[in-house]
């Protein structure tokens, strides 16, 4: 099919010039923690999430970031997946490293406490908590590389653990998802529907 036999409205998009840009979506913004010489460091990621049915867990980051050298060199990450209204703190973890001799001066405010298992912080009172063991690094997307690991330790915020006779429409409301669309924006996440998977649907 060529560009003009493209429906009504539906325009090309050059895939390698900033395809990513050209149009708003939806993802996930956590803040990955890692150990790093005597300190630590925390970073926001937006490409990430689950990488099978089990406890594996991915983040995409470019190996000039100091992310990718601290879970290679330590063996191990956490993530921290932030309440909407721990938006600044995410912005705050994303600050530079210019002009500031090896770290981010700016972590030294973030709530933080030790992971049980892996040695790096997660952040105070976020939803859901990972501790993950490197389990490979790919590199070759591009710039930039999957960094993969196996979740050794999860813990989950009491008011977002689901259970069995809750109204989800309501819990979702009380305590919605921070959502990050990019390019450049955030959204909280509250109102939300069923699904319609077919009838026989399975996983």
């Amino acid at each position: 099919m060529s560009a003009t036999d493209l429906p009504e409205g539906v325009t090309s998009i050059d895939p390698d010039k900033g395809l990513w840009g050209r149009v708003y979506r939806v993802a996930p913004l956590v803040i990955v923690g890692t150990r790093e010489a005597d300190g630590y460091d925390l970073a926001p990621k937006h490409l990430a999430g689950p990488l099978s049915w089990e406890g594996h867990f991915g983040f995409v980051c470019a190996d000039r970031h100091a992310t990718y050298h601290n879970a290679k060199a330590n063996g191990g990450f956490t993530v921290s997946f932030p309440r909407p209204d721990q938006i600044v703190l995410a912005s705050l973890a994303a600050a530079p490293r210019e002009g500031w001799e090896g770290g981010k001066p700016v972590l030294e405010g973030l709530p933080v406490f030790p992971g049980t298992v892996i040695d790096a912080p997660l952040v105070i009172d976020c939803d859901l908590y990972l501790e993950c063991e490197l389990d490979r690094i790919i590199d070759g997307f591009g710039v930039n590389s999957l960094i993969a690991g196996r979740v050794v330790a999860a813990h989950a915020h009491e008011a977002a653990l689901i259970t069995s006779d809750e109204d989800p429409e309501a819990r979702l409301r009380v305590n919605p998802l921070l959502a990050y669309i990019e390019p450049g924006r955030f959204a909280a996440v509250g109102d939300t529907q069923v699904f319609p998977f077919p009838e026989g649907f399975r996983r």
